[in-house]
């Protein structure tokens, strides 16, 4: 049973470092469109990609903005936080309990 334990320990690890990888992609996403930054600079063309993979869907999803701002990104941000604490770590205590 250790190994699974183990292999769920490297899982949550993974996934905690995904998902914090993503909540800082879209911070620097959000703070690019708020300054006029090149929107054909690959670096700035790659944040805004992998950004939208988790803001566009919620885009479509609901109507989150108020006046001119724009709360998706803080919803993806809270959706995330909310995965990173119950989810990584329901697996990282499920790896635990296997050793």
């Amino acid at each position: 049973m250790f190994i699974i334990g183990n292999l769920l320990n490297a899982v949550g690890y993974i996934l905690n470092t995904v998902i914090g990888a993503f909540i800082w992609i879209i911070i620097i996403s959000a703070l690019l469109s708020w300054v006029n930054a090149d929107p054909y600079n690959p670096i700035v063309m790659a944040i805004n990609r992998l950004s939208g993979i988790i803001v566009n869907p919620l885009r479509r999803w609901g109507k989150f903005y108020a006046g001119p701002i724009d709360f998706s990104p803080m919803i993806a941000i809270l959706i995330l936080i909310f995965l990173q604490r119950f989810l990584v770590r329901s697996i990282l205590d499920l790896s635990m309990r296997l050793r």
